[in-house]
């Protein structure tokens, strides 16, 4: 290939089964926003577009057409949040909500919290952290510790990981090789 493409993801559109309770979740727990919706002859479908950022139209799509008995096709949608505060907010969101599967995880690289929406789509919010292990990696993660003893604890399990390496080291490692090994 002479051009180096690095397509970058977007947004995600998901089939529903009940458009109105679907919009509800993604606004009031994941703090989304309505910024479009209308119907598609194609699909014989409303179409919800929704975003949590002002500058992009539309980060995730709500499709009218899932039949009542069709199990999620998806393996996860991933949302990025800013800090720990902001992750620790979401877990609390969580499980004042009793979502199912919920699951919080220090990933060494990344910490998060996955959980079911409503029609049973795989959930992930995260903050990626400053190091890198080796994946999968997996422990709990305690949202009753403080920030900085969710970060010296996420350091100490990384450094104790054959293959650890500060999240730079990595980075400037995955630049120059394409791979991160």
């Amino acid at each position: 290939m002479s051009e180096d493409i690095k397509p970058t993801l977007t947004h995600a559109g998901i089939y529903v089964r009940d458009m109105e309770g679907m919009e509800e979740f993604y606004t009031s727990v994941m703090g989304f926003h309505v910024s479009d919706r209308g119907f598609v002859p194609r699909y014989n479908g409303h179409i919800t577009f929704m975003s949590n950022d002002p500058t992009i139209h539309h980060q995730v799509i709500l499709a009218e057409g899932r039949s009542a008995d069709a199990p999620s096709t998806i393996n996860q949608l991933s949302f990025l949040v800013k800090s720990i505060d902001e992750l620790r907010t979401m877990y609390r969101r969580v499980v004042a909500r009793e979502v199912e599967n919920l699951l919080p995880r220090n990933h060494g690289n990344a910490w998060s919290v996955y959980f079911d929406d409503p029609e049973g789509n795989n959930l992930e919010v995260y903050l990626d952290s400053p190091f890198h292990v080796p994946q999968p990696f997996g422990e709990y993660l305690d949202f009753d510790l403080s920030n900085d003893e969710i970060l010296a604890l996420t350091e100490s399990m990384c450094r104790d990981t054959e293959g650890f390496l500060p999240r730079a080291e990595w980075s400037a490692k995955m630049a120059t090789a394409g791979k991160p090994n």
